[in-house]
């Protein structure tokens, strides 16, 4: 008998004496992981007893509430029955404390707690680590570089660009409507600020509104809030690389590339402007540099600029945040407006009292329009655009009422139960401007639409002055109602959004 012959049997024999083995392998590995995530739960569970909730499920905990057409309405019924914080579960082995108190928020955001490592790396792909993202010292030297692109002396100018995209929007509205038609107007919006981001940050000349190709960003910033959130909520989806092999993630991928696409040009845009004979020094001896120019002309502490990846998230950042929240806020204020009549021509006598026909508006006006301010701000309270921001605890807390936390529980921020919570807002569901007129008390931290502490929104002010400047100049050209057929229905996305779009009737005043 040959040897290949002999050996052929003592091979299969190795091989079938190593399939227990493996097998034996494979089960101990699964018992330690089971072990290891039951040790996991038992520790949340403890950590977590001093914040109640409703019944959970031992695996796929609170997300039944995910599964309703709106998790607001529960998460109102939260804020109600358990007062100042509770506990959420994800799903088994994953939990938060939920916040809506601003004792609890005034506590949280004055400390320096990193970002939620689970919730914002979810981001990365589509806006970089940029200024959202950042943590520790080089989000601090980032901070410190571009807090000057909003000095005030840059954002007066910024009036007169913010005043031309908005008539824009208002001519194409004058062209659209009939005396039985109602408009979609966040997709306008969404243009006109996009339009104002690209004027006033990124040097962009001519307007991006008439041009049918940036509907294409739009539409990827659009699909990217959804699909961001919808990863969020999904057990299966947390792993990049299974992520990756999904409809969802394939999709996610495409549109990441469309918007990178537009940053990208924009980019290459400017600096192929700045290499034009005498644009470089023309830009160097300007006393205060716009957004994209800081970007460009920016040297780090070491002496290196800025490196290619830096800035196209920087970019990134700015583009979606600068033009997706603000538009959001814009056009809930409208609708707040629109189902207030009252309110609404109020804020319109006090504008053609300052503005007359609104020719010209300039930054001096924005300070003297206190009720179409206040009534923005009732807006921000009912429709907050950020209605959340979430942290991860690095170090144990001790809330005001006695209850504290170890490190390493996820905490999610709710600016929008906080803005609804009726221990800090009597009737909160009701339109009511007056919460906020000039001397009237309020907690530091019970209305924070812009976030707060050392990472709020570096950007307040612009977004501020875009909306006031947007409102002012939609109230003097046209009456605005809602659609009785069509309320929206907010739903929190990355920003919030209106599950069926905010549709008003307008009406052109002569």
């Amino acid at each position: 008998m040959s040897v290949s012959a002999l050996s052929a049997p003592r091979a299969l024999g190795g091989v079938s004496g190593l399939l227990p083995a493996a097998s034996l392998l494979g089960l101990l590995l699964l018992l330690l992981k089971a072990a290891q995530l039951y040790l996991r739960r038992q520790w949340l569970l403890k950590a977590l007893q001093q914040f109640p909730s409703p019944p959970s499920h031992w695996l796929y905990g609170h997300m039944q509430e995910f599964q309703e057409e709106t998790e607001l309405r529960p998460l109102l019924k939260r804020v109600e029955k358990y007062p100042s914080a509770c506990s959420r579960w994800l799903w088994g082995t994953k939990a938060l404390v939920l916040i809506y108190d601003p004792d609890y928020m005034k506590v949280v955001l004055g400390r320096s707690d990193p970002k939620s490592h689970d919730s914002y790396r979810l981001l990365i792909p589509w806006i970089g680590n940029g200024l959202l993202v950042l943590e520790g010292q080089k989000w601090f030297q980032h901070r410190r570089m571009l807090t000057p692109a909003f000095h005030y002396d840059i954002l007066k100018p910024y009036v007169g660009l913010m005043a031309d995209c908005v008539r824009v929007m208002l001519d194409k509205w004058e062209e659209l409507i009939s005396p039985d038609s109602h408009l979609e107007i966040l997709g306008h919006v969404s243009l006109m600020t996009l339009d104002t981001i690209m004027k006033c940050a990124f040097s962009h000349q001519g307007s991006i509104q008439t041009d049918r190709n940036i509907q294409s960003y739009i539409q990827a910033i659009r699909d990217l809030g959804n699909l961001t959130f919808s990863r969020l909520r999904n057990a299966f989806h947390q792993n990049d690389i299974i992520y990756r092999l999904t409809p969802e993630g394939r999709w996610s991928h495409r549109v990441c590339q469309l918007a990178h696409q537009h940053t990208d040009g924009v980019i290459k845009l400017r600096k192929a402007h700045l290499q034009k004979e005498g644009e470089l020094e023309k830009v160097r001896s300007k006393r205060h540099l716009d957004f994209l120019d800081i970007l460009l002309f920016a040297r780090m502490e070491n002496g290196s600029s800025l490196s290619d990846r830096d800035l196209r998230a920087e970019v990134d950042t700015f583009m979606f945040e600068g033009h997706d929240t603000t538009a959001t806020g814009i056009s809930w204020t409208l609708y707040a407006l629109a189902s207030h009549p009252e309110h609404q021509q109020r804020c319109r006598e006090e504008i053609q009292s300052l503005l007359g026909d609104g020719a010209s508006i300039t930054w001096d006006h924005l300070d003297m329009m206190p009720y179409t301010t206040m009534c923005i701000k009732e807006a921000l309270r009912l429709y907050p655009p950020v209605s959340f921001v979430s942290r991860d605890l690095s170090k144990p807390i001790t809330f005001p009422d006695g209850r504290s936390l170890p490190a390493g529980i996820p905490l999610s921020l709710s600016f929008y139960g906080l803005h609804h919570n009726p221990r800090v807002w009597p009737n909160p569901e009701v339109f009511d401007p007056s919460r906020f007129a000039p001397g009237s008390a309020r907690h530091s931290h019970a209305f924070l639409p812009f976030s707060g502490g050392s990472r709020n929104c570096i950007g307040k002010q612009f977004a501020m002055n875009e909306m006031k400047v947007a409102v002012a100049l939609t109230l003097l050209r046209f009456e605005l109602a809602p659609d009785p057929s069509r309320v929206p229905v907010p739903i929190p996305r990355v920003v919030l959004k209106s599950k069926n779009g905010i549709h008003l009737q307008l009406r052109k005043l002569l």
